[in-house]
């Protein structure tokens, strides 16, 4: 596998939920930001970001369970891939650091990771962003005709254990290089060394990326609807950048996260899925604007 590591982060394996452990980058000093990576990445998408931010807020990024160098556990059981255990390993990782409380911005599969996260953990969490994608409910929801093409990778790995793996194994560089290339807007986004660590990465873990997507075709959406019927929101502040894919789509975006979000802030952006690395100052400046409207409060470290 191709290894990249965060200029000026250091790198530790911590544990998460159940003993599964995490490769985590941790970089900066002051109030604890953890920062998800989405598909087909590893925590290294944050790079340009990390740094932006690593001179006001402890940024924390770890690779997600079943991603990049983090353990890769079977997906037997549909908890083990579940956006709540997922986000039991966040909050594991957080206090593992010393932090009782701290913001999530998450992009794509990592976003999912932070919104349960928020919902699990109100109490931990200071602030919640988004990154190009809907919560796991109403993504479902509005994959209707054939625009919904674009998500045909969701339907795939829906499908029980066995033939979705098989068939990805059997072509996985091209399968992931599909979504390298066809959401890099400008196809400038990654250089070489990027793009080939991202497929090794990937190529490397078809089992639990596959095992990550089966779980939001099942219990992630289970615990999606139970929260809907019992009117659970985020109650912390909430800010969404995405691109326009309402419009392409036939839904309101940003009516759909209020829903879930009442202090919600919605901006759309001229960028790719991949926007972190494209436009990283926009990013960073997002995640500052987002943090300045959580409550002031001291460092909530319980140790050094």
């Amino acid at each position: 596998m191709t290894d990249l590591a965060i200029d000026g982060f250091t790198y530790q394996r911590l544990p998460g939920a159940d003993g599964v452990v995490l490769n985590v980058a941790v970089g900066g000093t002051g109030p604890a930001v953890v920062l998800l990576h989405g598909f087909p990445q590893t925590h290294y998408m944050w790079r340009h970001v990390a740094n932006r931010l690593a001179d006001r807020y402890t940024v924390i990024a770890p690779d997600l369970r079943g991603y990049g160098r983090s353990a890769k556990p079977a997906g037997t059981d549909p908890e083990t891939y579940a956006k709540r255990t997922m986000a039991r390993d966040v909050v594991a990782v957080a206090e593992a650091l010393g932090f009782e409380r701290f913001g999530i911005v998450g992009h794509d599969r990592g976003a999912l990771v932070g919104v349960r996260a928020g919902l699990d953990h109100p109490d931990k969490i200071d602030f919640l962003g988004v990154l190009d994608v809907l919560p796991t409910l109403d993504t479902w929801a509005v994959l209707q005709g054939v625009n919904a093409k674009v998500a045909w990778h969701l339907y795939l790995m829906a499908q029980p254990p066995g033939l979705p793996e098989k068939m990805i194994t059997a072509v996985a560089p091209e399968f992931f290089a599909s979504f390298l290339d066809a959401w890099d807007t400008d196809g400038s986004t990654f250089t070489p060394e990027v793009r080939q660590h991202y497929l090794d990465s990937s190529v490397a873990a078809v089992d639990s990326i596959v095992a990550d997507y089966r779980a939001t075709a099942g219990i992630d959406l289970v615990m999606d609807e139970a929260d809907r019927a019992a009117g659970a929101t985020l109650i912390m502040p909430v800010g969404v950048v995405s691109q326009d894919w309402g419009s392409r789509l036939g839904f309101d975006a940003a009516a759909l996260w209020r829903a879930w979000a009442p202090d919600l802030t919605y901006r759309s952006i001229q960028a790719g899925h991949f926007m972190a690395e494209e436009k990283p100052d926009e990013i960073a400046a997002f995640i500052g604007d987002l943090a300045a409207r959580a409550l002031p409060r001291p460092i909530s470290r319980s140790r050094p």
